[in-house]
Order: C-alpha cells, then structure tokens, then sequence
C-alpha cells in the first residue's frame, strides 16, 4: 500500500481480533476470514496489533505471521492497514518495526515504552527513532487509558512540532477544554477517539476512531461513520444510543467484572455475530467473559441500535 498522509487516515477502522482456539493457539483460518470480512463491509481500513488484538500475548513469530497475512489480504484489495509493532520493550518495537516495514503497510502504530514511564525527553528521543526507521511510511501514536504516561494537549504539540514523521494519535479523548486545547493539531495530525464516541469527536474536530463499535458491528460502524458525514445530526442521535449502550452494557465488563479491555471488544464481536466460530476466548492468563455473555448483549444491542445490523 502506498503510504497514507494525515489527511488521508480518516474514518472508522476496524481492529484485527486474534481467533483462539482451546489449546491456545491462533486459528489463522478465521483470521483470514475476519479479514476478508472488514474488506467487505468496506471499512476504512484495518489494524492489527491493538488492545483488543492482544499483541502482548505474543510471540515474534507469530507477529510475523499476523501481519504477513495481513499485508496479502489488504494489498490484494487495496485495504489500507496499519500494523501496529507496541511493545514495552522500544528494543522489540523497533525490530518489530523494521521487519514490518517490508510488508509496507499504510502507516504503523506504536505505544510508548512503559516499564517505566518515560519521560518528555526520552518520548521525543524513542518516536524520533522510531519515525526515521519508518520512513516514508507514517507514525500513529496509541496513548490508550491504561498507558503509565498519559499525554496531555502540549504534550502532543511539542511532538508534532518535533516529529513531523507522526501523522496521528489514537487517544481517549476528552472534554471540551480537551478539544479546544487540541484543535491547533486538527490541520496537522489524525486525532482518533473511542468508537462509541465518534459522532460528538466528529462535531469536535476529531478525524475518525480505531473502533470498539467496528467490533460489535463492521458495517454498521462504517454506516454510521458515512452519516457523520453526511447528516451529522442524526449520526449523532444514534451516536447518544450507541454511548449508552456501550456504557450500560459493555462498560461494566470491566469496571464492575473487573475483566480487560480486549475482553470487552471480543465479547462485542461475538455479541455481533458477523464471524461465525469466533469465540470470547481470550489469551492465557487473561480471563473472558461468561460464556452467555455474548448472546444477550447481541440481543440487546439489536433491540437499542437497530441501525448496526
């Protein structure tokens, strides 16, 4: 693929879950098939390697095959994707990142360092290395909620300003304080939000989310993302409903079960029943949600957000 610019990474793109099996091992099989579903539905495009795709959890070679997987399907139907190469280790992210680059992906994605919480100094030191070695190939910077170093709005100018080799940011967003501090960055930078959020990030300037709602529904998401588009009061009518149900219903998975975000985002896309023969099943040692789980949120998401499905 050919390298995306800032203004170019737009919309709602979905993220690559990883199919595990009970001995847990990945069931390539229906990953491809879960790829060549986001192709269909015609998403904005798809990552791997997030949160959600449990990139902790695995091995070199394995990453390696993910993504090779991942790079034939997308160039073969001119899908853009990013793969994301984070890792706690900037050692590994780095090696990650040179033998991904040969998959020429439309951007990569990274996390911060964080055995440690680095500071500004060593921020700037580690995303400078880390966009030289991709060059001409772009940066996204993943700062998720759960990062030991949270930026702040300055912190994200005093990067862009010095790292022209970042084109975006995937981030949790904020209020309107938040936006009107990152607003100087709108021109310069992608800024992608929480799925659930997309149509009041969209009202706000934001450009697009790496999507929870792409997990429940691929082309419902993407649906709803043309709406913003095109009339954006009614994109963000559902989009009330949508934050709703996210915060009613998927939400509690993990701040009242106590389970991790990827069990959240894999019980959706069960929920969502678009991949047959995904399961919520997560990665040793992480812990899944109940096996009924998935049935009753499907059930509730269709009565609340009909327009998903």
């Amino acid at each position: 693929m050919t390298p995306l610019s800032a203004t170019e990474i737009r919309g709602n793109w979905a993220t690559l879950l990883l199919p595990i099996q009970h001995d847990d091992a990945i069931d390539y099989g229906l990953l491809a098939d879960e790829i060549d579903h986001f192709i269909a539905a015609g998403v904005s495009g798809i990552y791997s390697n997030g949160t959600a795709g449990e990139f902790h959890t695995q091995t070199e070679a394995e990453f390696d095959q993910i993504n090779a997987l991942l790079a034939e399907r997308c160039n073969r139907a001119a899908m853009p994707f990013q793969i994301g190469v984070s890792n706690s280790s900037a050692q590994i992210a780095r090696e990650r990142l040179r033998r991904g680059k040969a998959l020429q992906p439309s951007a990569f994605q990274v996390t911060l360092p964080d055995w440690y919480p680095p500071g500004m100094p060593e921020i700037l030191s580690f995303l400078e290395t880390m966009a030289a070695e991709a060059a001409p190939i772009p940066l996204i910077v993943y700062n998720p909620p759960h990062a030991k170093r949270r930026l702040v709005p300055e912190e994200w100018r005093a990067i862009a300003a010095r790292v022209p080799g970042v084109a975006g940011m995937k981030v949790a967003g904020g209020d309107d304080v938040w936006y009107d501090a990152m607003r100087p960055l709108f021109g310069r930078c992608s800024v992608f939000i929480p799925g659930h959020t997309l149509a009041e990030g969209v009202a706000r300037g934001a450009h697009g989310a790496y999507s929870n709602v792409a997990c429940l529904s691929p082309a419902g998401a993407r649906r709803w993302y043309d709406l913003c588009l095109r009339d954006l009061p009614a994109a963000r009518e559902i989009g009330a409903r949508i934050s709703m149900f996210w915060l009613t219903h998927v939400s509690p998975i993990i701040s009242r079960d106590g389970l991790s975000p990827m069990a959240a985002d894999k019980a959706a896309a069960v929920a969502g029943g678009w991949l047959p023969g995904l399961t919520p099943r997560l990665r040793w040692p992480y812990r899944s949600v109940a096996p009924e789980l998935p049935a009753k949120l499907g059930a509730i998401a269709r009565a609340e957000l009909p327009e998903l499905f």
